[in-house]
């Protein structure tokens, strides 16, 4: 199971107001291979797809993949906002690497 932290779920609905093609939509949470440790964190607004694991946080519907969700079983889902910059950042107990930017992960 994935969760989002309070910050997180906030964060999202806070987006979700303020784009009108998001309106009805959840947030999916998925992995992409690639970036500079092998796989990347993805994050969007977006339809439910056949398959997914559906996750209720609040009041938002997280939406995940059976591939990705191999990957993010277990992540915490924050969203951080500091000198460096602000966005969705994950705790993955499975990622035995990051990249230097925290981008990217190995496993």
């Amino acid at each position: 199971m994935i969760q989002l932290t309070e910050t997180a779920v906030s964060k999202v609905r806070q987006f979700a107001q303020g784009d009108a093609g998001a309106a009805g939509k959840g947030f999916r949470v998925y992995i992409q291979a690639g970036g500079c440790s092998g796989y990347s964190y993805k994050f969007k607004m977006d339809d439910p797809r056949e398959g997914d694991t559906v996750i209720e946080a609040g009041e938002v519907k997280v939406f995940v993949d059976p591939k990705s969700l191999m990957l993010l079983d277990g992540c915490t889902v924050d969203f951080v906002e500091n000198f460096a910059g602000s966005g969705f950042k994950i705790q993955n107990p499975h990622a035995k690497g990051t990249c230097g930017c925290g981008e990217s992960f190995t496993c």
